[in-house]
């Protein structure tokens, strides 16, 4: 197989949760370019249609779906709709900001609810199709978060951030478990300017300070997240499994203060 044909992903179906809108967004156009047919699924409809729209305008295949990816039953409707896929983006993911000492249960549970219930029995539906077919890549999305702290001062998120650690484990636990047939990878983001970054993005200076930091020198943009995507989907990832690939700009290399 030579080279462009390891990164070619027509004749797949994708399914992308939380694809509305950020980096969910930014993975369904690429997998779309890479030549799949993409499932795009958050609880936003109308969000999931604008990005639909705009890959089949651009000559791609693209469906929307409303789904909460925090309720089962929500979850059984949404697979039953997308019929079967050869490639899952658990992408959905919710943030919850409180002191930590004085964090909320609610906020707490609602957090895991989705980032790490809602994603493990999506996987395990999904991951029971791809079993009797033969072939499946399953592509968590975690966290530098989940390899760092930071006082709440900087991210008062430490639900969130305790979730995406789960997300990492549960990646290379299901690798295991679900080999042959199903590859399972996570890629850890770094800042990407999307609405997590909403704290400094929209100020010139905090961001050119930060940006400054990073040994890349810059945030992530559409392309920097789409290449690894379509690489952990298709072929030319054939040999890799259970691993989770941090794509931060060097941020985690040298460990950079965050913005204040």
């Amino acid at each position: 197989m030579d080279t462009p044909a390891l990164f070619d992903l027509s004749g797949h179906r994708a399914l992308v949760t939380g694809g509305g809108r950020g980096i969910g967004r930014h993975i369904a156009v690429g997998l779309a370019e890479a030549g799949a047919e993409v499932a795009v699924a958050w609880r936003k409809r109308e969000a999931c249609e604008s990005v639909a729209d705009a890959i089949v305008a651009a000559g791609g295949r693209a469906r929307a779906f409303e789904a909460d990816c925090s309720d089962p039953e929500s979850i059984d409707a949404l697979v039953a709709a997308v019929g079967p896929v050869d490639v899952l983006v658990n992408n959905a993911a919710r943030v919850w900001a409180a002191p930590t000492l004085e964090y909320p249960l609610e906020g707490w549970d609602k957090v895991f609810d989705l980032n790490v219930r809602g994603l493990f029995y999506l996987s395990q539906q999904v991951g029971r199709q791809m079993v009797g077919s033969g072939r499946g890549s399953i592509v968590q999305i975690a966290s530098i978060s989940a390899f760092r702290g930071a006082p709440d001062e900087e991210q008062a998120v430490i639900a969130y951030n305790a979730s995406k650690g789960a997300v990492v484990a549960l990646t290379t636990d299901l690798a295991v478990k679900l080999a042959p047939a199903v590859r399972v990878n996570a890629i850890a983001p770094g800042p990407f300017l999307t609405d997590m970054m909403n704290h400094i993005r929209h100020d010139d200076e905090r961001l050119r300070g930060y940006e400054a930091t990073l040994p890349l020198k810059r945030s992530g943009e559409a392309d920097d997240i789409k290449g690894v995507a379509v690489f952990l989907a298709s072929e030319a990832s054939r040999f890799v499994t259970g691993q989770t690939l941090v794509v931060d700009g060097g941020l985690m290399a040298v460990g950079p203060a965050q913005p204040q």
